[in-house]
């Protein structure tokens, strides 16, 4: 019975084969269109996801104040002991490296002019092991655990405007941890950049142990453990929260307020995008079946006449909706299938986005529960609108249907 009434529905959209074409087409591209914006949201909320583990770490731990109150000196708030606390953190067999992280700021000379530094000291090697290459060097080379004399990094526009490059001998001046002011002679090792102009003038790398040297103390701001996987960034956070309760565990979610203000605006944008998409191809499986409705109102009165239940044709009109919106949601999940592969294939660069000076490439994510979805969306719509017109019409008495012109 079910096949029967599915072929009946199957040779009715075929009537007007140009209008059905056109349904069709309106409801593929309107999959099309949501699979591809919500992919390409799903492929930047996992690049931003990833930069910004790799950049802080999965979990950060610190002293609760070093998160929730602001330094009166350098390294107030800091870590003491930080190596037996690392070597502890390394038992953990889904961790995968802990790295420490000296921040503070001061001044940077080169004899005629200092200008601000905002600075950070890492375990070079073991920085770069991890992250890979997170910094374009421009000039020079990255630093080295195994240097004899103090090095340091600098941001492009840092090395500009000091007229700095490798080899070039500076000076750092900052307050230490007992609130006096120490300068230290250190040489430029590498120029970098981030792509953020701003943060390229004002940005200094150099290792823990000449930042420790510079604010005279041993301490250290805090630790950045990297996990084997991304999904093991809850279960690890509670291990070490109750393995440390005297230190606080945040994750890297909890620190990339850039990822969830990105990720807040494009659920916005998409899903309006995607409310007006469902709404247009709405309209036009309306438009498209009060056609085809009107038209048949006579067939639909002799259908009555022979005895054909008004439910039994609502049924096969919601089929015909069915078949117009299932064609058209496979069609546009290919399509969006065939475009994401081909991305793939033949690479394509977005523009850098605002504050920025790199391209970033243009990916497509694919989702199964996101092509499901869509796909069982469009199709929902496509029927509801069948029947939510179809409706009047059959429930016209038999005469004035039979007389309808």
């Amino acid at each position: 019975m079910n096949l029967m009434w599915l072929k009946f529905a199957w040779h009715n959209s075929l009537r007007n084969r140009r209008r059905s074409a056109v349904t069709v087409s309106i409801a593929a591209l309107g999959t099309a269109a949501i699979l591809l914006a919500g992919g390409f949201a799903l492929s930047t909320y996992q690049g931003l996801s990833e930069m910004a583990a790799r950049s802080s770490g999965h979990l950060v731990l610190a002293k609760p104040a070093q998160f929730d109150k602001d330094e009166d000196t350098p390294l107030q708030h800091g870590l003491d002991h930080a190596e037996a606390l690392r070597q502890s953190l390394l038992a953990d067999p889904d961790v995968r490296q802990v790295l420490p992280r000296v921040e503070f700021s001061g001044l940077i000379s080169n004899g005629d002019k200092s200008t601000v530094m905002m600075a950070s000291g890492i375990d070079p090697d073991s920085e770069f092991a991890v992250k890979g290459p997170f910094l374009t060097v421009t000039a020079g080379a990255v630093l080295s655990s195994a240097a004899r004399n103090p090095e340091v990094m600098l941001g492009e526009g840092l090395a500009k405007s000091l007229k700095a490059s490798p080899g070039s001998g500076l000076t750092l001046l900052a307050s230490t941890a007992d609130g006096a002011l120490n300068a230290l002679d250190v040489q430029v090792k590498g120029v970098f950049s981030t792509g953020v102009p701003e943060m390229d003038q004002r940005l200094v790398y150099t290792d823990v142990a000449t930042a420790q040297r510079l604010l005279n103390s041993t301490r250290v701001s805090s630790l950045g453990v990297f996990l084997a996987r991304m999904e093991l960034t809850e279960p690890a956070r509670a291990r070490l929260a109750a393995a440390h309760p005297a230190l606080k565990v945040k994750t890297w979610l909890d620190l990339a307020f850039f990822y969830q203000a990105v990720k807040n605006l494009y659920n916005r944008i998409f899903g309006t995008l995607g409310l007006i998409i469902g709404v247009i191809v709405v309209f036009v499986v309306t438009n498209a079946m009060a056609m085809a409705v009107i038209e048949r109102t006579r067939e639909i009165g002799t259908l009555r006449a022979l005895g054909t239940l008004p439910g039994q044709l609502l049924y096969a009109l919601g089929l015909e909706g069915l078949l117009l919106g299932g064609v058209g949601a496979l069609a546009g999940a290919l399509l969006a299938l065939g475009v994401t592969g081909f991305l793939l294939v033949v690479p394509a660069e977005m523009p850098p986005p605002p504050g920025q000076t790199k391209g970033y490439p243009l990916l497509i994510a694919f989702d199964a529960l996101m092509y499901l979805g869509t796909m069982l969306s469009m199709v929902g719509l496509t029927v509801l609108a069948s029947v939510a017109v179809a409706r009047k019409t059959i429930n016209l008495p038999v005469v004035e249907a039979l007389a309808h012109t």
